[in-house]
């Protein structure tokens, strides 16, 4: 099933099955397409509401990550970075036990299904500037001060 909502970034996309989710994106454009909305994605969409507005710092959504072995070992080491906290590409490539693998964990990063949840926007380069992100890098940054301004 596939559901949609606005957020201040643009448009929230999310597909699931069965209340587990395995896509959530964000696309800068705002449309009014407001489809297939159920309880449990408007359960969704207020977790995220409240993360984009300090209330909230983690998430408590049933989720599934389809994607390559690899894939799955950056994305679960991108959920051991701490809110407010950033690693660069290599720090990952290195907690996976592959140090030569940082472009490799961008291209992971990159093809994240739960942007936001998996927090791939908390992954910078090694000289400390903001980097591709899928939201734009507005939103990267956006993000980021979020969890670095929060008091919650």
């Amino acid at each position: 099933m596939r559901s949609t909502y606005q957020i201040k970034f643009g448009t929230l996309i999310m597909e699931y099955d069965n209340d587990v989710l395995y896509k959530l994106q964000c696309r800068p454009i705002k449309t009014s397409i407001n489809e297939n909305r159920t309880p449990f994605s408007d359960e969704v969409y207020q977790q995220v509401e409240k993360y984009l507005s300090s209330k909230r710092k983690t998430f408590n959504i049933k989720y599934k990550l389809n994607g390559t072995d690899f894939q799955k070992k950056v994305w679960h080491a991108l959920l051991d970075i701490p809110y407010g906290q950033t690693k660069s590409y290599k720090e990952i490539a290195e907690a996976i036990n592959r140090p030569n693998a940082s472009r490799a964990v961008g291209n992971a990063n990159n093809n994240n299904p739960l942007m936001i949840i998996v927090p791939c926007h908390r992954v910078i380069g090694s000289n400390g500037d903001l980097t591709g992100y899928a939201g734009g890098l507005e939103m990267k940054k956006a993000l980021l001060e979020i969890e670095k301004n929060s008091t919650y």
